[in-house]
């Protein structure tokens, strides 16, 4: 189990940390929330990451609001909010890398609008070299379309049916800016799922077996890269 801690942001960070119970130092993994906030399928993933051997938080973008109407939610996505979210990975990465727990490298991963961000995350911090998107909602007005700080870095992108696997545009765009400004960008589709099917509390939606896959590639990258 983690803990809550304050790190400094552009106003007051504030985030979900778990440490390995192994004690040695290990990389680190950035997990970003999807619409909802800090909701405890995202803590049980921060818990999962350090279980397998990684540094994990989950910054609270919400300071401990989660939304409370479907609607709420998209009315973060303006481009100032996910410029401020950007910087606030960046700065959780730096609070990540000072800690005597990290040694390697720091990854991204990411879920719905929380998977766009940490794909984006990357152009945002030289210490973001590996990053996870699942079934991300790309809000393109709000990011700039060149990406050329991913030169050297990898990417993957979990596509469900229900969005319109790997075929959707928005994820087109992501992987070829990707490339084009020189990383690695490997798409998975899916067959048969919905939205959220990483989700074990969205029962309707969830899919252990499409799941478990996806965390399989997640951590090989993971572990290919920050170690």
């Amino acid at each position: 189990m983690g803990e809550m801690v304050r790190y400094r942001s552009q106003g007051a960070g504030e985030g979900y940390l778990a440490i390995p119970s192994g004690g040695a130092a290990s990389p680190a993994v950035i997990v970003i929330q999807d619409w909802w906030g800090l909701v405890p399928h995202v803590r049980a993933v921060v818990d999962r990451f350090a279980e397998a051997g990684f540094v994990a938080l989950a910054p609270d973008f919400r300071h401990g609001e989660p939304a409370s109407k479907p609607s709420e939610p998209r009315q973060m996505l303006n481009s100032v909010q996910m410029d401020e979210a950007a910087a606030d990975i960046a700065t959780a990465a730096d609070y990540l890398a000072g800690r005597i727990e990290v040694a390697g490298k720091v990854g991204c991963a990411g879920f719905c609008a929380g998977a766009s961000l940490a794909l984006w995350a990357a152009t945002r911090s030289e210490r973001i070299v590996a990053t996870a998107a699942f079934y991300p909602r790309l809000p393109w007005e709000g990011m700039r379309t060149e990406w050329a700080d991913y030169a050297g870095k990898a990417a993957i992108i979990h596509c469900s049916e229900a969005d319109g696997t790997s075929a959707d545009e928005g994820v087109q765009t992501a992987r070829r800016a990707i490339e084009t400004a020189g990383g690695t960008c490997q798409t998975y589709d899916y067959p048969g799922t919905a939205h959220a099917f990483f989700n074990e509390d969205r029962p309707e939606n969830y899919d252990q077996r499409a799941a478990a896959t996806a965390w399989a590639r997640t951590l090989e990258l993971f572990r290919a890269k920050l170690g």
